[in-house]
């Protein structure tokens, strides 16, 4: 089982920016990416990124706004989000999986604890 641990998010103005990272270990890391989770029972797509080639994924309401990047000597991947919006307020998970893609949540092996966003208006 990969172990994921966040770190960043917090409470900044519409506009504004903000830098999660995440870091994996305990095993093979083959894909990493984001997931949020506002209000609802849903979570949603946020990007993914893999670590043997240069595929990246994004969910349409973050792109071109949102980074994603990531270190595989360190196991990390980091979430860059530029022009903040309210909208963008949740908790965000970062997650791993065995492929990268537009993944739902069944896809997802493993979870970190999330990490909450507030952008004010």
């Amino acid at each position: 089982q990969i172990h994921l641990v966040e770190s960043g998010g917090g409470l900044v103005q519409a506009g504004g920016s903000l830098r999660l990272s995440c870091t994996a270990s305990g095993g093979t890391i083959y894909a990493m990416g984001w997931f949020r989770q506002a209000s609802g029972p849903e979570r949603e797509f946020v990007a993914s990124i893999s670590f043997y080639d240069t595929n990246i994924f994004y969910g349409d309401s973050v792109k071109g706004r949102f980074t994603i990047s990531k270190s595989n000597t360190l196991n990390t991947v980091v979430l860059q989000m530029n022009s903040l919006k309210p909208e963008d307020t949740a908790v965000y998970y970062c997650v791993s999986a065995d492929v990268v893609g537009m993944w739902v949540a069944e896809n997802i092996d493993s979870w970190g604890q999330g990490t909450q966003v507030d952008v004010s208006s």
